[in-house]
C-alpha cells in the first residue's frame, strides 16, 4: 500500500471514532484493528505495529477515566503520537556550522539513488546561501563521476572526482582537501554503492570514513524496497557511525512504510525525504508535520517555510503597492514565478490542511505548470508600458489592436491573451480590496486587527476567484478564513502571494 492509501484507511479508521454514538472497548478495538492493518499493508515492521497497538491501549483506560473526559480527543491523540515515535527514534539530527568545512558522507546501496540524493543536498544548501561542493568518490559504478558531473554543472554547484585514479580513498582525500582550502562550507562526499551487502563494500566505506572523517555520515534508503530496508540499515549501522538517513523515491508509488519503520534499526533521524526527479523534489523531514500531512491534516508550518524562502518581505516596493491598492500586470508576472519557485503544485496543496497529497494527479499537477507557462510567455510578448501600466485591463480594452499584437508575438490566440486580462482583472480587484483593509498587514492576530465585514466581503471576492473543488476541500468559507489566518501570522507580508496561489 503506498503512503497517499496508509494516509486515507487511517484517516478512516479515526474518522469512525466520530460516527460512533458510544466510545468503548468494542469501538477502540475496532479502530486499532483497521489501523495496524493499514500499517501492516504498508510494510510497516509487524513488531513495531505490535507495539503501537500495546501503547494506546496503556493509554486508554475506559475505568479510570472521568466521564467529563473527551475520549474521542483523547484516544486520536495518543495514535497521533504513537505514529510519531514509528518514525521519530529521538535523536538530533547534526547541525552544519556556518563558516567551517562540515564534511557529509554518503552511504548506501546501488540504486538507491544515493547520486542524485547527494546534489539534492548540495543544492538545498545553496539555495540557503552555503558555499556548497561535490565529491565523486564512486569508482565502483561505471558513469556515477558523469553523472554527478552532470548533476554538478546544471545546477551550478563546484565538484571533484577523477577518470584515471581508482583508489576512491584518494579521490576522497584530495576532494575534501582542496575545497577544505578553497573554503566551503559544505563539502558533499558520494560515495561507492553494490547491488547487495558486500564485505568489499563495507571496508571501502570504512577506509573512506577514516580518511575523511565526516562531521556526519548519511544513509541513502530506497523506500520502493519496503521491510527489506531494516536488514541493510542494521548492517550498515554495525559497520559505520549512521548520523542520518535520507529516504528516496518516497513518491505516490512507494510502499514506505518499510522504510520508514527501519529507521528504528539506525537509531538515527530522517533528515530529507525524496520526493521525485527533480532537484527540488527533496523535503526537509520533520516528524509531526509529516504525520499532520499523511492524515491529510496540512503542513502550515512547512507551507510558510517555503514562503519565507522567497524572501517577499524583501519586496518593500510590491508591500507598498498592495496597502495601496495597486498592482500592475508585471506585478502579477512575479507572482506567477513566485509560486512556480515553490516548488510542485501536489506538495504545496498537501501543506494545506484539508487537502490529501494526491488532491492534484501528477496530469493535472503538469496541467496547471503549463497553464502558467503559457501565461507568462503572453506576458513576455508586451512592453513596459503594457506590464507597468495602473490599470493595463483597460489599456487593452480600449486600444483592442494590442491584443493582436501580444497574441502573434507569443503565439497564440487572442481568446488566450483575454483571459489573461480577465485573471489580471480579478487579482487586481482582490489587491484593491486588500489596500483598502486597515491591519491586514500588522501582525498578530487578523481577527483582532481587520473589520469583519471588510474580511467576510474579501473573503466572497477570494472564492470567485478559486476553483469551488478547492475550496470544498478547505472546508468552504470557515476553512479558508483558518488558512488565511494562519498564513497571514507565519508569513507577513506572503499573504498576498499565497492569495494568488490559491486562487490559481
Amino acid at each position: 500500500m503506498v503512503l497517499a492509501d496508509l494516509g486515507r484507511k487511517i484517516t478512516s479508521a479515526l474518522r469512525g471514532l466520530n460516527n460512533a454514538s458510544i466510545i468503548n472497548e468494542e469501538v477502540l478495538n475496532s479502530m486499532l484493528k483497521d489501523i495496524c492493518a493499514a500499517l501492516l499493508e504498508a510494510n510497516v515492521n509487524v513488531m513495531l505495529v505490535k507495539k503501537l497497538r500495546e501503547n494506546v491501549r496503556n493509554v486508554i483506560d475506559f475505568d479510570e477515566m472521568a466521564g467529563g473526559l473527551n475520549k474521542r480527543r483523547m484516544i486520536q491523540s495518543a495514535v497521533f503520537k504513537e505514529l510519531v515515535k514509528l518514525v521519530d527514534p529521538g535523536v538530533k539530527s547534526y547541525q552544519p556550522v556556518k563558516g567551517r568545512p562540515n564534511i557529509i558522507m554518503f552511504v548506501g546501496l546501488q540504486g538507491s539513488g544515493k547520486t542524485t540524493t547527494c546534489t539534492k543536498l548540495a543544492y538545498y544548501y545553496l539555495k540557503k546561501n552555503w558555499k556548497t561542493c561535490l565529491v565523486c568518490a564512486d569508482t565502483f559504478r561505471a558513469g556515477a563521476y558523469d553523472q554527478l558531473k552532470q548533476n554538478a554543472t546544471k545546477a551550478q554547484i563546484p565538484f571533484y572526482g577523477s577518470y584515471t585514479e581508482v583508489d576512491p580513498v584518494v579521490i576522497a582525500q584530495d576532494g575534501v582537501d582542496m575545497f577544505k582550502k578553497e573554503g566551503f562550507e559544505i563539502i558533499v562526499v558520494d560515495t561507492s554503492g553494490r547491488h547487495k551487502q558486500e564485505a568489499s563494500l563495507f571496508e571501502e566505506m570504512l577506509q573512506v570514513s577514516n580518511a575523511i572523517k565526516p562531521d556526519n555520515i548519511v544513509f541513502v534508503m530506497d523506500a520502493t524496497i519496503g521491510q527489506a530496508c531494516e536488514g541493510q540499515a542494521r548492517a550498515f549501522k554495525d559497520k559505520v557511525n549512521i548520523g542520518s538517513v535520507v529516504i528516496t523515491k518516497l513518491d505516490g508509488h512507494a510502499k514506505g512504510g518499510g522504510a520508514l519503520s527501519a529507521v528504528a534499526a539506525t537509531k538515527s533521524p530522517i533528515i530529507f525525504i525524496g520526493t521525485g526527479e527533480h532537484i527540488d523534489d527533496f523535503e526537509p523531514f520533520k516528524t509531526k508535520p509529516f504525520v499532520s500531512k499523511l492524515l491529510g491534516m496540512g503542513d502550515i508550518e512547512g507551507l510558510i517555510d517555503k514562503v519565507n524562502e522567497l524572501k517577499l518581505e524583501d519586496n518593500e516596493e510590491l508591500i507598498e503597492k498592495i496597502k495601496h491598492g495597486q498592482f500592475t500586470i508585471r506585478d502579477m508576472y512575479e507572482q506567477f514565478q513566485n509560486i512556480m519557485k515553490m516548488g510542485p503544485f501536489s506538495q504545496i496543496m498537501g501543506m494545506i490542511p484539508g487537502f490529501s497529497q494526491d488532491f492534484l494527479s501528477k496530469g493535472s499537477e503538469m496541467e496547471s505548470m503549463a497553464r502558467l507557462k503559457k501565461l507568462m510567455t503572453i506576458m513576455d510578448s508586451m512592453n513596459d508600458g503594457e506590464l507597468d501600466h495602473r490599470d493595463g485591463a483597460k489599456l487593452f480594452t480600449k486600444q483592442p489592436g494590442r491584443i493582436i499584437r501580444v497574441s502573434q508575438g507569443a503565439g497564440v490566440t487572442e481568446r488566450e491573451v483575454r483571459e489573461l486580462i480577465s485573471q489580471y482583472t480579478k487579482f487586481a480587484g482582490v489587491v484593491k480590496k486588500m489596500g483598502g483593509i486597515k491591519g491586514l498587514f500588522k501582525s498578530g492576530d487578523m481577527s483582532k486587527n481587520v473589520n469583519p465585514s471588510q474580511m467576510a466581503k474579501l473573503n466572497q471576492q477570494i472564492t470567485k476567484m478559486m476553483d469551488p473543488r478547492v475550496l470544498q476541500q478547505i472546508g468552504g468559507m470557515p476553512g479558508l478564513q483558518n488558512v488565511m489566518r494562519q498564513l497571514q501570522q507565519g508569513a507577513g507580508g506572503g499573504l498576498g502571494n499565497l492569495m494568488g496561489g490559491l486562487g490559481k
